[in-house]
């Protein structure tokens, strides 16, 4: 799968701007604030139909426009695919297939099948369970549509016994046979999001660390750990256990909703015992083991986006990862540097073609 072409109207600094790629590889270089990471969250933008960096949408609308058009034309099994993202001030977001509107955006996931890594994704190792629950979700719905809508279902259920338990509480009130329609339903939904999050880490984490071993040398050992309430028991029971707490609190305190992803070298938080070359190495470990799983899974390259990659690296860790991506079946390659001189020598490594970008 490849991207030939990209235009940008309104989108983010840019006016009218339009890309023609290389098959490859693409370097995006220049200084601080030129653009070039906001091209990389266009092409983000026609996998995911959101932004990487900025979940309000409106805010990707370049200051004092009304709107934004990000227009991609892919080359996927030797077909031409046209996708195009838009947004109108107060309207909502629209995203079209071949000039076809989605009726939902879920039905795109997948479609166009995308890893970034980037000094963002920080927040996995600094934040809260949450964006680590998300890098989960994303890495399967890439390649499994019937867990995406599974997720929707449980997270839909989830916020219909919330509002429940908060009327409890406001009205003095409390009534067993409607919570247990809602359990029922968590207990549905939730079952298949924990099982299909479980099986994916038993493929996934093996993938994980070979990577990690490749860019570190094996220096360390890394290991990743699924957290989840339903490993000790069922959840419809779990709910019933809890239910005192949940009234009190007015929410639900278990369920894959609380789910995490702990992330250790040498059997310690990474957060905490992890230098910042070590914390870097786990990340992009971690989002390359994501590229080969989606591939095995779907049978198509993802398109690679590397945002900043050289930032905080050492030449040898750096030059381990040009080594990885060094493979003719790899796919398209996208990296933003700020030193023209450094892409290209790093590029120069790989024996394929490639285009430098200057912003």
């Amino acid at each position: 799968m490849i991207l030939k072409s990209l235009s940008l109207l309104n989108y983010k600094n840019f006016d009218s701007k339009t890309f023609e790629f290389n098959d490859t590889i693409n370097c995006l270089v220049g200084n601080n604030g030129v653009g070039k990471t906001n091209v990389l969250d266009a092409i983000y933008h026609l996998s995911f139909g959101k932004s990487y960096f900025n979940p309000i949408a409106s805010q990707n609308i370049k200051h004092d426009e009304d709107f934004f058009v990000v227009n991609g034309e892919y080359n996927k099994e030797n077909k031409s695919e046209k996708i195009v993202v838009s947004l109108k001030r107060g309207q909502k977001k629209v995203i079209k297939r071949n000039a076809k509107a989605y009726e939902k955006f879920s039905e795109h996931i997948g479609f166009l099948p995308l890893v970034i890594i980037s000094p963002a994704d920080r927040d996995l190792i600094t934040e809260g369970s949450d964006t680590r629950r998300k890098f989960i979700d994303s890495v399967i719905s890439q390649s499994d549509k019937s867990y995406l809508e599974h997720l929707i279902k449980y997270n839909k259920a989830l916020a219909q016994r919330n509002s429940l338990l908060k009327y409890f509480a406001l009205n003095n009130t409390f009534n067993q046979d409607t919570l247990d329609i809602y359990n029922a339903q968590l207990h549905t939904f939730g079952t298949e999001v924990f099982n299909k999050r479980n099986s994916f880490l038993e493929t996934f984490i093996p993938i994980f660390k070979s990577k990690y071993q490749a860019i570190s040398n094996g220096n360390e050992i890394v290991d990743l750990v699924y957290k989840s309430d339903l490993f000790d028991n069922e959840l419809e029971s779990l709910l019933k256990n809890v239910i005192n707490k949940d009234k009190a609190v007015q929410y639900t305190s278990v369920g894959v909703h609380k789910d995490d992803l702990l992330f250790n070298i040498d059997e310690h938080p990474i957060k905490k015992f992890g230098s910042q070359g070590q914390q870097k190495s786990f990340l992009i470990a971690l989002k390359l083991a994501q590229f080969d799983f989606i591939k095995q899974q779907s049978g198509v390259n993802p398109i690679l986006l590397l945002d900043d990659i050289f930032d905080k690296l050492d030449e040898e860790r750096v030059t381990q990862i040009i080594k990885l991506v060094d493979d003719e079946n790899f796919g398209q390659l996208f990296i933003s540097d700020t030193h023209a001189e450094r892409t290209e020598n790093a590029v120069k490594q790989v024996h394929q073609s490639y285009e430098i970008f200057k912003l």
